[in-house]
């Protein structure tokens, strides 16, 4: 079996079994069904030995996940923005509306043997892997390995807090210029940084604000809680929003727009920047001209 990804535990506040403790800590693995189901079939092991779900962690731990013996995913012709790619990696341009991966068919992990060129490297994997996630509604870069070295660097990368990503949203609100949110997510610290970059007043919200957010963990949702929590949930979130000032029918908005990490084989530095979506500014415009017609009339 070829290694994906490796995880060293570190000291523990408390104990945990590896079906609770490996969830999230692989990209792969996000839920305790998919985490089980890998201890079960031997692709997640722990210092080289098969585990069983009830095994205790312990600190210093090695755990492994290699890749399983499955089936090429059917191929889907979608046509991908390809912003980044050389032989060990890529990055793609993920579009709202379309989730990474799963059990559908339509999806981001599907497209990628028909946009991007097949690796000469020895290493190659067998199709091309995306490193981590967008939601379904984020559009935004995303990094795919082709190799296995770039795959286990990358991931170790994302890990250790070595891959730096920005987003930027639209707010229901005025939020200060700049802040920190650091609630815990599911029990684990979650740290997210925000700067103002813009805003205008709206009749149905009061305000609306255009940020720029720089997650500094990687929590499911994490931008989205965060800011929900804090009283400025981001426009169009159906599932954090405030019922009935939700906008509905015009997706969610937040789109990562910048990727920066070192290269996993030559180590250079790697910048990926791209413009927020469109719709952002044209909804942000188009509110502000509904108040400025109220006041005027």
């Amino acid at each position: 079996m070829q290694l994906l990804a490796q995880h060293i535990v570190p000291p523990l506040a408390e104990e945990a079994r590896l079906s609770d403790y490996a969830c999230g800590i692989f990209a792969q693995l996000v839920s305790r069904k998919s985490v089980k189901k890998a201890i079960k079939s031997g692709t997640l092991q722990v210092n080289g030995r098969m585990e069983s779900t009830a095994y205790w962690v312990q600190e210093e731990d090695k755990i492994e996940l290699f890749e399983p013996a499955l089936s090429p995913p059917r191929s889907l012709t979608l046509s991908l923005d390809v912003l980044w790619e050389d032989d060990d990696l890529a990055v793609i341009h993920k579009p709202a509306g379309i989730v990474v991966s799963g059990n559908q068919y339509r999806t981001v992990a599907n497209a990628l043997s028909h946009n991007l060129q097949a690796s000469p490297l020895e290493d190659a994997l067998g199709w091309p892997r995306p490193v981590h996630r967008l939601d379904q509604g984020t559009s935004g870069p995303l990094l795919i390995a082709k190799t296995a070295l770039a795959h286990v660097r990358l991931g170790q990368f994302f890990e250790d807090k070595l891959i730096q990503k920005r987003y930027r949203a639209v707010c229901m609100g005025k939020l200060p210029d700049k802040g920190i949110m650091n609630s815990p997510i599911e029990g684990k610290p979650s740290r997210s940084l925000y700067r103002t970059v813009r805003t205008i007043p709206s009749i149905k919200n009061g305000h609306l604000s255009l940020v720029e957010l720089t997650p500094e963990t990687g929590r499911t949702h994490q931008l989205r809680i965060h800011l929900s929590r804090l009283g400025y949930p981001i426009l169009g979130d159906e599932l954090y929003g405030t019922p009935g000032l939700i906008l509905k029918g015009k997706g969610l908005f937040l789109a990562a727009v910048a990727l920066e990490f070192n290269h996993p084989r030559s180590g250079q530095v790697c910048q990926i920047e791209i413009p927020q979506p469109t719709k952002f500014d044209k909804r942000l415009d188009r509110e502000h001209k509904m108040w400025e017609k109220k006041q005027q009339g």
